[in-house]
C-alpha cells in the first residue's frame, strides 16, 4: 500500500549546528486503491541545551515541558520509517531537510507545489492554505487534532490534508517530486517597485538586472530568467 510519510520538526533556531531538533511529528498519508487517506500524526520530544525565547514565542515548547527527557534527536529515527513509506513530504521541505541531511528517499515540499497549483491563494503558508482550502470544500480535517498550530504533530497532520487536495487537483506524485527539485515558482514579484505584479508584466531590462546583476536570492533570480526564456521561445 503506498505511504508518503509527512514530517515536521520544531527547533530552537534555523539551521544547524547551533540549531537542534526539539519535536519531530508525523502523520503517514496512505492509498489501498480506493483513495488516500490522512492517519493520526504523531509526535516525540527531544533533550536539547536550552531553547531561546524567539524560537519559544512560535512553538511555545519550554524547557520545562522537556523534564525528564534525555533521548537527543537522531535523524536515524527518520530515515527508518516502516517498510512502505516512499517518499517524504513536508511544508518547506528544504528547513526539514538541514536536520536530515543524509535522506535517501525523494521528497515533495507542499509549499513549492502549492505555488505552482495554488498560485492565486492568498497565501501560501500551511495555516493559510488550510482554511482557503477548507472554506472552498477541498479540504477537511478534525480541527482538534490540528491544534495548536506550530506543533509537530499538529503542522505535519495539516500539511498531509493539504497533499491529500494537491492530489485530489491532479498533481501527480512524480510531478512533485520534480517540482521540489527545483526552486520555487513564485507566481508574483515580492519585492521593489514591481511589487505585486506578475513576472511577465515586468520589463524586460528589470527581469535582467534581477536575473544577472542583482544580489537577491536564487528563486528570485530563477523566476526572472524563466520567464525571460518564455519570452525568447515565443
Amino acid at each position: 500500500m503506498p505511504r508518503i510519510r509527512v514530517i515536521d520538526f520544531e527547533t530552537t533556531g534555523m539551521e544547524p549546528p547551533s540549531a537542534e531538533v526539539i519535536e519531530y511529528g508525523w502523520c503517514d498519508l496512505t492509498n489501498d486503491g480506493s483513495g488516500w487517506t490522512v492517519g493520526k500524526p504523531q509526535a516525540h520530544l527531544y533533550s536539547v541545551a536550552s531553547i531561546p525565547p524567539e524560537t519559544r514565542a512560535v512553538h511555545h515548547i519550554a524547557m520545562s515541558d522537556l523534564a525528564g527527557v534525555v533521548t537527543h534527536f537522531d535523524e536515524a529515527e527518520v530515515h527508518n520509517p516502516i517498510e512502505d513509506v516512499s517518499v517524504f513530504a513536508a511544508h518547506n521541505l528544504a528547513f526539514e531537510d538541514l536536520f536530515i541531511p543524509r535522506r535517501v528517499l525523494p521528497g515533495i515540499c507542499t509549499l513549492k507545489a502549492a505555488l505552482r497549483v495554488w498560485a492565486h491563494a492568498p497565501s501560501h503558508s500551511n495555516s493559510v492554505l488550510r482554511y482557503w482550502l477548507e472554506d472552498q470544500g477541498l479540504l477537511s480535517l478534525d480541527h482538534d487534532t490540528a491544534m495548536p498550530p506550530h506543533r509537530a504533530g499538529p503542522d505535519a497532520y495539516v500539511t498531509a490534508h493539504i497533499l491529500k487536495a494537491l492530489l485530489a487537483a491532479g498533481a501527480t506524485g512524480r510531478e512533485m517530486i520534480a517540482w521540489t527539485q527545483e526552486p520555487r515558482l513564485l507566481p508574483k514579484i515580492t519585492f521593489g517597485k514591481h511589487k505585486g505584479a506578475a513576472w511577465k508584466d515586468a520589463p524586460r531590462d528589470y527581469l535582467e538586472w534581477v536575473a544577472f546583476k542583482s544580489d537577491l536570492d536564487g528563486d528570485t533570480k530563477w523566476n526572472a530568467e524563466r520567464e525571460l526564456e518564455r519570452r525568447r521561445s515565443q
